[in-house]
């Protein structure tokens, strides 16, 4: 019983961390509808420039949250402006197309600077543990989540009490709307990519410490998120952290049970089943198909 329940703790603690790195790529699909493969690419790119500032700097790589934040800001704004926005129009399939391009550009120029050799973050706390009770509980990981949930809190905050967040939210729910009382649709697009890019900037630094990281890794991620948002429903913030938590829970309870090799499958499975039994995931909604246009 003491093992299930801390195999609980650490898969909400991963959970917790798994719902940063997914909050940017399903804000960008709720306001845009554009399913951004380039997030797992700047995911990588952010923890290994991290990686440069902790080796080269020696500053702790959660405390370099504050400089790979506003980095891939200006990163996602530029991508945005120099390539999205050319195909803001149209399908989406075009969008995959266009983002996974990118994702295999960055990758080779990672690929140039850093080789495919891992690389990871090892802080004084590295291997640490807190010890309540019975449990032992990585310094890393509850270090790790609390970072992601201060992000996420700061996120939500400026979506809810902001003008520029009200305008996000608007346009995601009423473009034509948004558009009436005069928003322009264009700077909120550019905003949105620029803001869910930034998530990756702390989402990086977090994952260079709990995992390793070579160029290459972006396609695990790219499963793992899109198993996230497919679960907690596309375009949907609470679904992605609903989602995050419940597939952090089931890979280490697979990890711990089953093998490491299945823990990975579990992400491939989820989207398989969620597709097949409610495609709108736990928090999205369905569009009606019986109106006639």
């Amino acid at each position: 019983m003491i093992q299930l329940v801390q195999t609980i703790l650490l898969g909400l603690l991963i959970g917790g961390v798994y719902a940063l790195f997914a909050s940017g790529l399903t804000l960008i699909f709720g306001v845009m509808e554009i399913v951004n493969v380039t997030h797992a690419a700047f995911l990588v790119f952010a923890a290994l420039l991290t990686f440069e500032i902790w080796s080269r700097l020696h500053i702790d790589p959660l405390l370099a949250i504050l400089i790979t934040t506003p980095v891939m800001f200006f990163v996602g704004w530029g991508t945005y402006r120099l390539t999205i926005s050319r195909i803001r129009s149209a399908p989406v399939s075009m969008s995959v197309v266009l983002t996974f391009a990118l994702a295999i550009a960055i990758e080779g120029a990672m690929g140039m600077t850093w080789k495919n050799v891992f690389r990871s973050v090892t802080p004084s706390y590295f291997n640490q543990s807190f010890n309540i009770g019975p449990f032992d509980l990585p310094k890393a990981q509850v270090y790790g989540c609390g970072a992601a949930v201060v992000v996420l809190v700061a996120l939500y905050l400026l979506l809810s009490k902001t003008w520029a967040g009200r305008a996000i939210r608007s346009s995601s729910e009423n473009p034509q709307g948004a558009q009436l009382v005069g928003i322009d649709i264009k700077t909120v697009a550019a905003l949105t990519f620029a803001i869910g890019t930034a998530t990756t900037g702390a989402g990086g630094s977090i994952m260079s410490v709990l995992y390793s990281v070579f160029p290459a890794s972006l396609y695990l991620w790219v499963s793992r998120l899109l198993g996230i948002i497919v679960l907690g429903g596309m375009g949907s913030l609470p679904g992605a952290v609903i989602g995050a938590l419940a597939l952090g829970v089931a890979e280490t309870l697979t990890s711990t049970y089953v093998s490491n090799q299945w823990a990975v499958v579990v992400y491939y499975i989820v989207i398989l089943v969620v597709l097949l039994i409610r495609p709108q995931g736990i928090m999205g909604f369905k569009a009606r198909q019986d109106v006639v246009a």
